[in-house]
């Protein structure tokens, strides 16, 4: 069996919807299984329900008439206006309402979960119905039956005895399957996401379930690149790359894979090859065990909106275990990830993802025990590989907070503003 993902930018319109369906019509045999991302900017519009929802600032119903209008429109673009793909989209919507006629819990994350999750829900609504009018013979799944994790939102652990079972029991060979990435549920049946562009995730998982032939992700781009071409006018195509390598650029932040979907393929020798869903044809980026990165070329990854924070003792006493075991007891207690570390005498610091609704109460608990200086709007890029002359083109004209170096790996924090 081979499992196929797509991302949300395969599917941004209805155009999209018609060209992965016939990729999936092209693709041979039955042993296939599909996983689809929301649509377009699906995923950011519906983070602004929540957040207005949990906020209570009124515009939660705007946010979503937005996104009901965004759908309509391919829809209309797809189907006459008595199909009852308009009947199964409006109850998703529907769904939503119903979540936001109930006050908010104090935990942001399930708000989020419940109501983001939809996107994955409608996106592959949509392309089951336009393959079954297309006469592509294939069974819907809801992925939330089969991935089982515990109740950490936003961010849930697989159960992977649970899934395993689950899918192996659901899945059989001969068959097209397609459903949903990103998604999990708890025990309590509530419904959980993965992390941000964890629908990766979700195809390692269903490979790992399946013993899978080989995993191919379908990108908006010819394959990994070494570079984001949005930050860097210069980019090479790299052929072939090991898991090892793969975990290492994904820790680091590379955005073509999902941090954790290497691990699972990893551990079956799985492979995974990133493919152009706009030139079906081109082999891509071969990931698997034991190759060698070709072409050799530095890796160059950026994190905007970074926010880098200063620690030191009120006593000016050194920073010692305690203290560490404090701070980041305080960054786990609100999901807070930190991207480089660096530690001296008398401070600590860290930087970390913006996330302006955490940090007021992240900084409220430290500055209770200790002396607290922060800078927001900061950049972060890491240089895997890095040649000196990869280092002066980077750094070039650029104010340097921070700066740190390893065998293979720098990483710098720039203030551009």
């Amino acid at each position: 069996m081979r499992i196929h993902k797509f991302g949300g930018a395969s599917v941004k319109d209805a155009e999209g919807i018609r060209h992965v369906a016939s990729l999936i019509q092209d693709f041979s045999g039955d042993d296939q299984l599909i996983v689809l991302s929301a649509m377009g900017k699906t995923t950011n519009a519906l983070e602004k329900v929540a957040e207005s929802h949990f906020t209570k600032d009124g515009e939660a119903h705007k946010h979503l008439k937005e996104s009901k209008d965004f759908h309509q429109t391919i829809l209309s673009e797809l189907f006459d206006e008595k199909d009852s793909i308009y009947d199964a989209i409006n109850n998703v919507f529907v769904e939503i309402e119903w979540a936001l006629e109930d006050p908010p819990r104090d935990d942001f994350g399930f708000e989020y979960d419940q109501i983001v999750s939809q996107g994955e829900i409608l996106s592959t609504l949509i392309l089951s119905h336009y393959l079954h009018k297309n006469n592509t013979q294939h069974q819907w799944l809801d992925v939330r039956d089969l991935v089982r994790t515990n109740n950490v939102y936003r961010n849930a652990r697989v159960d992977w005895d649970l899934t395993v079972s689950a899918i192996q029991e659901m899945v059989k060979p001969g068959k097209l399957y397609l459903t949903q990435g990103f998604l999990g549920c708890t025990s309590e049946n509530f419904t959980t996401t993965l992390g941000r562009e964890g629908s990766d995730y979700t195809a390692a998982i269903f490979a790992f379930a399946l013993n899978a032939d080989e995993v191919n992700v379908w990108k908006d781009v010819p394959g990994m690149l070494n570079a984001d071409p949005r930050f860097f006018k210069e980019t090479t195509l790299i052929e072939n790359l090991s898991f090892y390598e793969a975990i290492e650029l994904a820790y680091y932040g590379a955005k073509v894979i999902h941090p954790k979907t290497i691990q699972p393929l990893q551990r079956k020798s799985i492979p995974l090859r990133i493919r152009s869903f706009q030139e079906k044809n081109s082999p891509g980026t071969l990931i698997g065990e034991g190759l060698k990165q070709y072409p050799q070329v530095p890796f160059f990854i950026v994190k905007k909106d970074q926010t880098l924070v200063s620690i030191s003792s009120k006593d000016f006493a050194f920073i010692v275990e305690d203290h560490l075991s404090e701070i980041f007891a305080t960054f786990a207690k609100y999901g807070i990830s930190v991207n480089v570390m660096q530690n001296s005498a008398i401070s600590f610091s860290v930087c970390f993802d913006s996330k302006p609704m955490l940090f007021e109460k992240v900084l409220k608990e430290l500055e209770a025990e200790f002396h607290v200086l922060y800078n927001h709007g900061l950049t972060m890029y890491t240089i895997r590989h890095y040649t000196a002359d990869a280092v002066e083109k980077l750094i070039k004209g650029k104010n340097l907070v921070l700066e740190q170096k390893s065998r293979h790996t720098l990483q710098i924090v720039v203030d551009e503003s």
